[in-house]
């Protein structure tokens, strides 16, 4: 049956089995430049087809390329966080091969001689801990877009892409399960984001991703017969890809049937991999150096420059705040999981929020609002001054929790100047401590619930959280709980 179904368990199946998932991948990142790899056109995405172009962008006779210093940093930056060894002497060449859409019938790239060898990337695979190895990082030019749905005769042509700087990160063939290469892109589009590289679009098509597969029995050591899974366009149809792949390699080789060394692409509707073309033979690009650009050297100087201006990496950053502010691994992976978000986390420190308490809002409320108005913490109403004071209220005990995330923190969202000390006094949502109130609201609920009481007095000590749950409840969360419990306790064990 093919196509097969989508396997609930992957991780389980391959574990069984007596073959062994080997995937290395190839990633292209688009680099946040303004302008193109080699000319002056600009970089911006969405626009009008064929408008981002010039006579060096068209490859008119005569034109010469000029270099983008600008994505040369970037890609010295990537080697740095990535731990790669930076090659000083640097030099670009010549991939010859015939596509409509690539203007000079070749494409300038490093991929002779990468800007930046080895380094690695750490993936938590559940409790595991991972290396991904990187063969390289190199720089090139993007080719145009063939558009095949424009026209129901011809296949046209947006050169807008053309020239735009790229850089390949290619991994060493060391992925065994797919849940691996899923965990590697997303950490590599965190770093890539994080470092103002990339912004890692995949939608866009600025970070598109090539999957490399084979399968060996386990314990051997030569790779089988590869299949390589062009232009995935999302991290979760990578994931799919390598396991529909593995399943349709292991069924051929069980089947006695020939593995065909090939290009395939995913449809994602399908939930397939389907053949584009054979790859038996390696493909001969004829690579030499490109005469129209000189040899370029990076000091030691350029190298120290770029390090003193980079952020601290998330890895780095949420050790620290483990150690720093006493939070869980959870908490700070979270936070770190965006450089805006642990921006924000930090303001909220400086601003005087405990630490526990400003993860605890950015992980509970404050990500509740983003995914309810589909945005980012940029866009987030309150600065973390006015957020500071609300959660302070909660710390003070003079607000309940609840109260001041499901009924004050709206109202400040529509008035963001607001003070909320201001706003929960218009509102009548402080907590009283009033004894005599608590002790009413107290006696209420012992007699509302008189068979529970008799309960709790055979030693089901345990109600005591319903009766002040109920409490709560009839003060409309208005009671200063911990004299709650005070007083219910002392009326319950009477």
């Amino acid at each position: 049956m093919w196509p097969p179904p989508l396997i609930p368990n992957f991780a389980a199946v391959q574990e069984s089995s007596i073959y062994e998932l080997v995937v290395g991948l190839e990633v292209h990142a688009q680099l946040l430049t303004r302008t193109k790899l080699f000319c002056a056109d600009p970089t911006d995405y969405g626009a009008v087809p064929n408008t981002q172009v010039s006579a060096i962008s068209l490859a008119h006779p005569g034109t010469l390329p000029a270099m983008n210093e600008a994505a040369i940093g970037l890609a010295i930056k990537l080697g740095l966080a990535l731990d790669c060894e930076i090659v000083k002497r640097n030099y670009f060449a010549r991939k010859n091969y015939f596509y409509p859409d690539l203007p000079k019938g070749y494409q300038v790239s490093q991929h002779t001689a990468p800007i930046c060898l080895g380094g690695s990337i750490g993936i938590m695979n559940g409790k595991e801990r991972k290396q991904v190895i990187l063969n390289r990082i190199h720089i090139e030019e993007d080719a145009g877009k063939s558009l095949h749905d424009q026209d129901a005769l011809f296949t046209c042509i947006d050169l807008n892409r053309a020239g735009v700087p790229l850089l390949e990160i290619v991994t060493e063939p060391c992925i065994h399960c797919a849940e691996d290469a899923f965990l590697f892109l997303t950490e590599l589009r965190k770093i890539l984001r994080w470092t103002g590289v990339c912004d890692g679009n995949m939608e866009e098509g600025s970070m598109r991703c090539d999957a490399n597969i084979s399968i060996r029995k386990k314990g051997d050591t030569l790779l089988g017969k590869r299949v390589e899974v062009k232009n995935l366009n999302s991290i979760r149809n990578v994931k799919k890809a390598i396991e529909i792949e593995f399943d349709r390699l292991v069924k051929l080789t069980e089947e006695g049937k020939r593995i065909v060394q090939e290009t395939r692409s995913f449809d994602a509707d399908n939930q397939t991999t389907f053949s584009l073309r054979s790859k038996e033979e390696a493909e001969d690009y004829r690579y030499f150096p490109e005469p129209d650009l000189p040899l370029f050297h990076i000091s030691d100087e350029w190298i120290a420059a770029i390090k003193a201006q980079m952020p601290e990496l998330p890895e780095a950053l949420s050790q620290r705040m483990q150690n720093e502010f006493g939070l869980s691994l959870y908490d700070a992976s979270f936070l770190t999981s965006e450089r805006e978000m642990a921006a924000f986390f930090e303001n909220l420190i400086a601003a005087g929020t405990p630490p526990k308490a400003a993860a605890n809002w950015i992980s509970g409320p404050v990500k509740a609002y983003l995914n309810q108005e589909g945005t980012g913490i940029l866009q987030f109403p309150l600065t973390p001054i006015r957020l500071t004071e609300l959660i302070l209220l909660v710390e003070s005990g003079k607000l309940s929790f609840s109260i001041a995330s499901g009924k004050l923190m709206p109202e400040l969202i529509a008035q963001p100047q607001a003070s909320a000390t201001t706003l929960a006094s218009d509102l009548k949502l402080f907590q009283t401590n009033n004894e005599a109130d608590i002790r009413k609201w107290v006696d209420e609920v012992l007699q509302k619930f008189p068979e529970k009481l008799a309960e709790y007095k055979k030693g089901k000590k345990g109600l005591a959280g319903m009766f002040a749950g109920e409490v709560k409840k009839l003060s409309k969360g208005k009671a200063d709980m911990q004299l709650t419990n005070s007083i219910l306790l002392e009326q319950l064990n009477k």
